[in-house]
This record gives C-alpha cells, sequence and structure tokens, in this order.
C-alpha cells in the first residue's frame, strides 16, 4: 500500500506508481472520465452535416477527438514541465461558435440537400484562441500573478469551483436517466445500472484496500457495464423486449461487418472490413478538404468574432480548473510550472486540437476529480492515459468496444465525480478560514452560487454574428466585482480612555 504525502497524496506529481499494472489501470481510470464528455462535442457539432457518400462527419471525428485530446495533452505536460497532472480534451465552451462556423457560407446541393460545411474555419477559429492565450501568457510573464491573487482570492475561487462542478449536474442525471438527446427516453433501467455504477464506485473509494482503493472509478464502471450487458443479452436478446437494450452492440458489429442497404432499407450484402476491423487511421479533419466550402477573408473575419471573446472567457476557466487542481494537490500551480506555462499548454494544444479534428482543448474538471479521489497526482500516469487516448483512435475493436459503454454507466459516476468538485470548493473555504458569517463573504459567494447554478449566460450579437458568455464565466465575474466592490471592514478600535477614567 502507498504512503500517504503530506499532501494527501498516495502517488505525488513527480512520482510513479509502485508497478506497471497499477499504472496502466490508473492510466485507463483516466481516459473513461473524459471519455463520454469528449466525443458527446464532435457528435452534437457534427451531427446534422453529412458526406456525399451520406455517412455522418460525427462517426469519422470520433477517433480524431480522442487522438486530438492525447496529443495534445502531452504537449501540455511537456510545456508544464510534467509538474501539472491535467488532462485536456475537447471542449463545450466553443461549440456555439464551432456551429455558427460551420453555417458560414455553407452550401446545399441537390435533391437529398446535401450540406457542404465550412470545415476550414475551424482550424483556423481554434489557432486564433491558441493565440490569445500565449498573448495572456506573455503578459503574465513579464507582470507577474499577484495581482491574479487579488483579483481571484480564495473567496471567489472556492464558490466558482462548487459552480463548475454543480452546473454539471444536469449533464450526469441526463445520461443516467437516459435523456441526453430526447426526454421520451427515459428510462428506469439505465437508471438502475447508473446507481450500481456509483454504488460499487464509492465502496472501492471508501472500503478499498491496496489497488482496488486506486482504481474506483474502473471497478465501478466495470460493474455497472457488466450489469448493463446482462440486462441486454436477458431482456433484449433473449425476451425481445426494447426497453431492456442498455447495451448498444451496433458499434461492435460494424466495425467487422460492412452492410449495404436497398432504398427500402433492407440488407443487400454484407462483407468482411478486412485488416481495417482491426487497425485503421482516424479521418482528421484536414482530410476532407472536397468536403469543406473554400475559405474566404469574410468568413475569417467572421470567425475572429466567434472565437476570440469566448477565448477570453475560458481563460477563466482554465484558471478556476488549475485553481481547484492547486487545492487538490496542495500545490500552487499558478506559480509553478507557473499560469504562464499552463496557459501557452492549453492554447497550442487547442490549436493542435483544431487542426486535426476541429475542437478545441480544455481541462476537464472529471480528471480533477480522479486525481482527488484516487490520490494518485502522477503525470506519468497522465501521460500514459494520452498514449490510451491516441491508441483507441488507431485500435478499431478497442474504439468500436468504448462507444458501446452507455451513458447511464458514465452519468452514474459523474454523480460521484461532479459533487467531488463541489466539495473541493467548499474544502478551499476552510482550508482558507474565510468567515461565511461577514456580510461581504454571504454576498459575494451567494452572487456566484446563483448566478452559476442558475445559469445566468450572457447571449448578444454584434450583426448576424451571436455571442454567448458561459454561465461559469458570468459567475466568476460578478463574483470578482462584488469582492472589488466590498472592502473588508476595519475592526472598530476600543476608544481611548478619557481623563477621567
Amino acid at each position: 500500500m502507498e504512503e500517504t504525502r503530506k499532501n494527501g497524496m498516495l502517488v505525488d506529481v513527480d512520482e510513479f506508481p509502485k508497478s506497471w499494472g497499477h499504472a496502466w489501470v490508473l492510466a485507463i481510470q483516466h481516459v473513461l472520465a473524459m471519455f463520454v464528455a469528449c466525443i458527446t462535442v464532435p457528435i452534437l457539432v457534427f451531427g446534422k452535416y453529412y458526406t456525399e457518400a451520406g455517412d455522418s462527419f460525427s462517426q469519422y471525428l470520433i477517433a480524431p477527438t480522442l487522438v486530438s485530446a492525447g496529443v495534445g495533452t502531452l504537449f501540455y505536460l511537456i510545456v508544464t514541465k510534467f509538474k501539472s497532472p491535467m488532462f485536456l480534451a475537447s471542449s463545450f465552451a466553443y461549440m456555439g461558435p464551432m456551429g455558427a462556423a460551420l453555417a458560414i457560407g455553407a452550401l446545399q446541393i441537390g435533391e437529398n440537400a446535401y450540406t457542404k460545411p465550412n470545415l476550414w474555419l475551424l482550424p483556423i477559429g481554434m489557432a486564433m484562441v491558441g493565440l490569445v492565450y500565449v498573448i495572456v501568457a506573455i503578459v503574465i510573464k513579464f507582470c507577474g500573478v499577484k495581482w491574479l491573487n487579488k483579483l481571484l482570492p480564495p473567496l471567489v475561487i472556492g464558490p466558482v469551483i462548487m459552480v463548475i462542478g454543480l452546473s454539471l449536474a444536469g449533464s450526469a442525471i441526463n445520461n443516467l436517466c437516459n435523456t441526453a438527446a430526447s426526454a421520451a427516453d427515459y428510462n428506469l433501467l439505465h437508471i438502475l445500472c447508473g446507481l450500481v455504477a456509483m454504488v460499487v464506485t464509492a465502496l472501492c473509494a471508501h472500503y478499498g484496500k491496496k489497488t482496488i482503493s486506486l482504481i474506483p472509478f474502473v471497478i465501478g464502471m466495470g460493474a455497472g457495464y457488466l450489469f448493463a450487458l446482462i440486462l441486454t443479452l436477458i431482456g433484449y436478446y433473449g425476451c425481445k423486449n426494447a426497453y431492456f437494450e442498455i447495451v448498444k452492440l451496433k458499434p461492435i458489429v460494424d466495425n467487422f461487418i460492412v452492410t449495404k442497404y436497398n432504398a427500402a432499407g433492407e440488407v443487400v450484402s454484407q462483407s468482411f472490413r478486412g485488416v481495417q476491423a482491426f487497425i485503421d487511421y482516424p479521418k482528421f479533419i484536414f482530410l476532407f478538404a472536397e468536403e469543406s466550402q473554400p475559405l474566404s477573408w469574410s468568413g475569417v473575419a467572421q470567425a475572429a468574432m466567434l472565437f476570440i471573446p469566448v477565448s477570453l472567457v475560458t481563460i477563466c476557466e482554465h484558471i478556476g480548473d488549475h485553481e481547484n487542481m492547486s487545492g487538490v494537490i496542495q500545490k500552487n500551480l499558478l506559480e509553478e510550472p507557473g499560469l504562464n506555462r499552463t496557459l501557452i499548454g492549453d492554447g497550442v494544444a487547442t490549436a493542435i486540437s483544431g487542426g486535426l479534428c476541429g475542437a478545441a482543448n480544455t481541462t476537464y474538471g472529471e480528471n480533477v476529480a480522479v486525481v482527488g479521489v484516487s490520490k494518485v497526482a502522477s503525470t506519468k500516469v497522465i501521460a500514459m492515459a494520452c498514449g490510451i487516448a491516441i491508441a483507441l483512435g488507431f485500435i478499431s475493436p478497442l474504439m468500436a468496444v468504448v462507444q458501446t459503454i452507455p451513458g447511464c454507466i458514465c452519468g452514474g459516476v459523474s454523480l460521484v465525480l461532479y459533487g467531488f468538485i463541489a466539495s473541493s470548493g467548499v474544502k478551499i473555504l476552510m482550508a482558507n478560514k474565510i468567515d461565511m458569517g461577514s456580510t461581504k463573504s454571504i454576498f459575494v459567494a451567494s452572487t456566484i452560487l446563483v448566478a452559476g447554478i442558475g445559469s445566468l449566460a450572457i447571449n448578444f450579437a454584434i450583426g448576424e454574428v451571436a455571442f454567448s458568455i458561459s454561465s461559469t464565466a458570468v459567475a466568476m465575474i460578478l463574483g470578482i466585482i462584488m469582492n472589488l466592490i466590498l472592502k473588508d471592514k476595519k475592526e472598530d478600535k476600543p476608544a481611548a480612555p478619557t481623563e477621567a477614567e
């Protein structure tokens, strides 16, 4: 059993688990934690666009998105000198700008209304985001971070971290209940399987010893998946009841068998995919040149208006996530390796990701929670997780199996993960002995919590271009303003004694 370090970690940032077996399982745990959120971005953004052959862009861009997460995180680790155990993957904050950019100059062709999107604006937009991050990092390099400590004290950061966790609660519940796509898909069996995963995860984390205590999420998700698979095999394949189809095995079948249909939807022929059934290269976004509208200077200008404002907002979220991780591992990441390095790592990783899959990269709260619960902060384990994410994009059977993991399993585990993030915010307030009885503390925290949890997003438009500031960023901005407006009260000094006294 690993010994606990002074910062509460079993394996610290610069250390490595005692065995390679433990390390690989811990790395898999990180991949599982980020997987659903990571692939959700290409599914939602590209879901309505199809190639000329009739294939959805989303099915092609899932693998490149996973590869981009691994490559981007590796770059981030190198820039931060392997001192910050963060995992980067596709960002939800840029989904709006991505969708708007794809539609700029999009052309409908033919009777089937085949739409040719403007794919090239995504790499250009993400390059702009990376440039903004680098510029801000250079400013911080020469001006320091003390001004940030005044701007973002624990009184602001604590509630913001609580908002980051609690604002994800809706996503966890939608996945758990199987209502992520539609409320009509509500399914009690999905909830049951998700709760099995949640309970097993909690039991392993609380009562487990040695290896079990280090990999509660892997065991929990495995137990939930096995339970869901048993219900599917008996209820759906055995009793032909569609309500029991929790695990959809079609991705595994499609990985090995190519099925052709006629106009009536009937199967015409089936054939084995051959070598591609085992190893296939990811279809990176730059390979779809013929499927994209050509670039124009007008489109580039519109992309700048879409992506640059959002980059300023995600920088605030970047700081919040690193403050959160700093609290978990009891090391100030804004000072060492330094906010300038973390920003460059995140920004350039986003530019790289944009060129590979069109999505931005961002730090993932799910993986921060994995570090906090497992108490393993090793950046070497994070690097191994990067290797697994990259491999998933090339190894077809692994990609197919992972795609069969039901959203309800991830939703059940997320109940623990997202709650842990929110609890970390409370921990920061307690560790810094914030007096929550003072008027200032109550007003600052209340403003952040209600604005964030109540989803106070700011939406506006300049001409035909729409912008959106996420509720988390709005909550942080309002908290900063309230903290600056409400000065700390000076303690009443005792009155000077009179001569009579």
